[in-house]
């Protein structure tokens, strides 16, 4: 299949302005960079054969090696293939790294069911056994075919990087010599995890390396779903409605029609798409339509004050009884008979995704077949409702994943995608790529849940917990994204209430989620329900400590006895902050400690409040983390970093609905990305540990709300309980 890429494009001045000659210049023949990649993109170097369906060795030793995850970013099209390339014993100056095809069977997340799914921190630590077994599987391959042609034991054999070595007799031969004449064996070698490298002998786990994907970015060669071009291709944009699952009613083409490369107008269940022959016109076209459409969504009635009003007053009546997540001990007893209850209730609005590169996807729906190429974090997800919404088996439906410019949870979701497979096949199978304009993202995405969350924590007359009540409501995740996993856990909602269960030793812990039904979708948002769930109970655990007049670090630690790791962290971020030593005038430190996705993270944030203007800006925020191994740390370091910013974002971001609609239209009335002079310093500081991998995508959202409020209440007294902060209390403080 030919690609091009547009002789005009942002790639071709990219190309012309980083000094690289590629023959891609203003006004020459539109070539190359979208045609090369795409079409390598899935497959192994020339001449390559298949040792495993991970990897593929060349003649002239070059080693291709699949990444299963999707490349957004995170830094996953390194660091999954260099776990294959430790335990092959592979010169990683000759690896190549290509993205995976979608192929389940083979390249599925065990963390996910199987499915090729990008998310909830599970990459590293799905594949991280897998991917180390399948490079031993394929160097024991490599072992035993030069033994065969030496007419010597394979276990005489041993490998430096690249190479097979026979030491007795002195002889060496490649890895590109050796698969030139392998024999692949119908049943591979058993290997188990505990016949894989120690870690103490590991030459790439561990150590940093440049990233696979930095130069073809830096150059303008990467190709993300807005790249992609396909031959006789048609561009789409779609009308939907201001209010979700509202539906067209009818539709006035007229002034649509004159736009000059205007092709057709197409009616949706969800909306109206309109197909020209380039981005432009179609967009411009949309707006040209007059649509009326259905009224009868629920969400008409949704406006963000109200039901913040609304699901307060759900969580603090306590005979409403929802779903409960966890339950040790008796709560209400256990309250019932404390000497003192801290009680108080806290807020989170909507927050959206935002990425740089809005929702695209081409698609080309031929002899009842589906090809489709898009930035997605999960082909597997995408696939299913492909199907579905066209009625094919999963079987006709072919996924091709590009890199992603930005996903944070939104590119699990499948709108785009379906956009453009309904237009392909309405235009009898010619190419249609569908983009979203910035507009279309803000207005039409799927947000973090808003939220109420009620916390009661009883203290028996030493201030010791003696128990904690936690209820939480607000709209499903899994309900619509996840149904099955929904109904399976009794109508539990882990992506919505996760980070709630505390590895705190409480005696007496009840957690209660009441699912609330207002007709919003909402959606996986980077750090997820820890965003929320943390901030409130990091937040109570320094009311405790107040209360007690205690350190509130040093608490913590004690409450942390049976976890040396969390100790650590907290310990060690007490020292990389200076806690106990003298702040400059007008600053205080908050404290905050998270453990989510077997990540264990500390958080000291810094902050001066300014009262007279009843605002605050954070200084300084020292995060300490141990997600066990860190296959690359600094790229560990900057995942962190990555998710330290987001919670930035968050005490000032909301996605605000009246009516049903969005009010925010772009990123001009929508305050969410941090500026300059916003950020503080910033120190991360990775322990080292041996333990099982950890997420660390997300680690660091969590920590940033109640650290920073807690800082906020040493500085002032006032205890902030709302996200975004609610600010006009320190005016009074």
């Amino acid at each position: 299949m030919k690609l091009t890429i547009d002789n005009r494009s942002r790639r071709s001045f990219l190309l012309r302005t980083g000094g690289v000659a590629l023959g891609v210049a203003f006004g020459a023949p539109a070539l190359g960079i979208a045609e090369q990649a795409l079409a390598q993109s899935a497959a192994p170097a020339a001449g390559a054969k298949p040792l495993t369906a991970w990897v593929a060795i060349s003649p002239d030793g070059t080693v291709t090696i699949f990444s299963p995850a999707a490349e957004m970013g995170q830094g996953t099209s390194t660091a999954m293939p260099r776990l294959l390339a430790e335990d092959l014993d592979a010169d990683w100056s000759r690896v190549v790294v290509r993205q995976a095809p979608h192929r389940p069977k083979e390249f599925g997340n065990p963390m996910f069911g199987g499915g090729q799914i990008t998310g909830a921190s599970r990459t590293t630590r799905g594949y991280y056994t897998p991917m180390r077994v399948a490079g031993a599987q394929a160097r024991q391959v490599l072992l035993l075919n030069a033994a065969e042609k030496w007419g010597v034991s394979a276990s005489e054999l041993s490998t430096e990087p690249g190479v097979v070595v026979h030491a007795a007799s002195g002889r060496r031969m490649g890895y590109g010599e050796v698969a030139a004449f392998a024999r692949v064996p119908d049943n591979m070698p058993e290997i188990t995890a505990a016949q894989l490298k120690p870690l103490s002998q590991c030459k790439l786990i561990g150590k940093d390396v440049e990233r696979v994907d930095l130069r073809d970015k830096v150059t303008g060669r990467a190709v993300y779903g807005i790249d992609v071009r396909l031959p006789d291709m048609l561009h789409a944009a779609v009308l939907r409605a201001p209010v979700q699952k509202e539906k067209p009613l009818s539709v006035d083409t007229t002034e649509a029609a004159k736009v000059k490369g205007f092709v057709r107008a197409v009616t949706l269940p969800h909306g109206v798409g309109v197909v020209a022959t380039n981005t432009w016109a179609a967009r411009k076209a949309k707006d040209a339509l007059k649509v009326s459409w259905s009224s009868e969504s629920p969400a008409r009635g949704y406006s963000s004050d109200a039901v913040k009003k609304d699901y307060l007053a759900v969580v603090r009546d306590a005979s409403r009884q929802g779903v409960v997540v966890e339950k040790h001990g008796d709560a209400p007893a256990a309250l019932a008979g404390a000497s003192k209850v801290l009680r108080a209730d806290f807020v989170a609005g909507h927050i959206t995704h935002a990425a740089l590169e809005p929702f695209t996807a081409t698609a080309r729906f031929q002899d009842n077949k589906l090809e489709l190429w898009a930035p997605t974090q999960a082909p597997s997800i995408l696939t299913g409702a492909l199907a579905g919404g066209l009625k094919l088996a999963p079987t006709d439906v072919t996924v091709h994943s590009t890199l992603i410019g930005g996903g944070f949870g939104r590119k699990l979701e499948p709108d785009a995608a379906l956009d453009a497979a309904l237009l392909s096949r309405a235009m009898d199978g010619r190419a249609v790529k569908v983009t979203w304009s910035r507009e279309d993202e803000m207005r039409h995405g799927k947000p973090r849940p808003l939220n109420a969350q009620r916390v009661e924590v009883g203290l028996d007359a030493r201030g010791n917990i003696v128990g904690v009540q936690h209820r939480l409501a607000g709209e499903s995740i899994y309900a619509r994204a996840n149904p099955a996993a929904f109904k399976a856990t009794g109508q539990k909602d882990a992506p919505f209430h996760e980070g709630a269960e505390a590895l705190y030793d409480l005696p007496v812990h009840h957690i209660e989620y009441l699912r609330q039904e207002r007709g919003v979708d909402v959606a996986f948002w980077r750090g997820v329900g820890g965003g929320y769930t943390k901030f409130a109970l990091e937040s109570m655990i320094d009311e405790v400590a107040a209360s007690r007049r205690a350190d509130p670090l040093e608490m913590r630690v004690q409450m942390l006895h049976k976890h040396p790791r969390a100790q650590a962290v907290l310990r060690e971020a007490a020292k990389l902050s200076n806690w106990s030593g003298k702040r400059p005038a007008g600053r205080a430190l908050g404290v905050a400690y998270s453990e989510i996705w077997n990540t264990h993270a500390a958080l000291v944030a810094e902050v001066s409040v300014d009262r007279k203007a009843g605002d605050f800006k954070v200084t300084n925020l020292w995060a300490v983390v141990d997600c066990g191994v860190a296959v690359l740390p600094d790229n560990v370091i900057h995942q962190v970093e990555g998710g330290l910013m987001w919670g930035l974002e968050s005490l000032r971001a909301e996605l605000v609905l009246k009516d049903g609609a969005v009010v925010p239209s772009n990123f001009h009335d929508y305050p969410h990305l941090m500026r300059a002079a916003d950020m503080p310093k910033v120190q991360v500081r990775l322990v080292k540990s041996e333990a099982g991998p950890g997420g660390v995508g997300e680690c660091g959202v969590p920590l940033v709300a109640p650290a920073v409020a807690n800082a906020i209440a040493r500085a002032t007294g006032q205890r902030l309980r709302t996200l975004p902060f609610d600010t006009s209390a320190l005016k009074r403080a």
